[in-house]
């Protein structure tokens, strides 16, 4: 309840309120980015149930007894990712799938086996392109959460609150003045008495 109580208080209130735009900024560019990547994901589930459709044409031939199985030749080896940063999360991009490399015999191979295990593949890159995206969205969803709750804090608690100290502080410093300029003439008046 001092003047320099006050002035920390207007500094601290000026402080939020110039850091208060750059969370509501993030907090927007956020909210954008997962609604981007929800229409992405959109997307790419469309592709994989069109590629899904593709390999149903292939069930048969993939389950029957040709003494080849397409399914050993598709085995994830890795997910190829690089990340990048948007709004101070580092966010994964998908690059591609990589294969485990088996070899076969084309000539003991039926005509079809290279076409199912191109499509399985085009297929199961679809579904990494997706976990990937999810993956992403769960980053910046999280991020956002943070981000939110941060501008909650700023506007609903900490701005208010030192608002609140600062009027204290104020009416108790013009109550000082306010006594210490009725004590100043209540000794003058007993002076000039005397």
């Amino acid at each position: 309840m001092t003047k320099n109580g006050l002035r920390d208080n207007q500094h601290l209130l000026r402080q939020l309120q110039t850091y208060l735009p750059t969370l509501q900024l993030k907090k927007s560019l956020l909210q954008t980015q997962v609604m981007l990547i929800k229409n992405r994901i959109a997307r790419l589930v469309e592709d994989l149930h069109k590629r899904k459709d593709e390999v149903v044409r292939f069930c048969d031939l993939l389950s029957s007894k040709y003494g080849f199985d397409p399914l050993e030749y598709v085995k994830i080896k890795h997910i190829q990712k690089s990340y990048e940063n948007i709004a101070g999360v580092d966010l994964p991009i998908f690059e591609k799938v990589i294969f485990t490399d088996l070899e076969y015999d084309l000539f003991n191979t039926p005509g079809w086996f290279d076409i199912a295990i191109e499509k399985l593949k085009q297929m199961i890159t679809a579904r990494e392109k997706i976990y990937v995206e999810e993956e992403k969205k769960r980053s910046l969803q999280k991020e956002l959460k943070d981000v939110s709750i941060r501008v909650n804090l700023f506007e609903k608690i900490l701005i208010p609150r030192t608002l609140n100290s600062i009027k204290k502080i104020r009416i108790f410093l013009n109550d000082q003045e306010l006594a210490a300029i009725s004590q100043a003439k209540v000794a003058k008046l007993k002076k000039v008495k005397a």
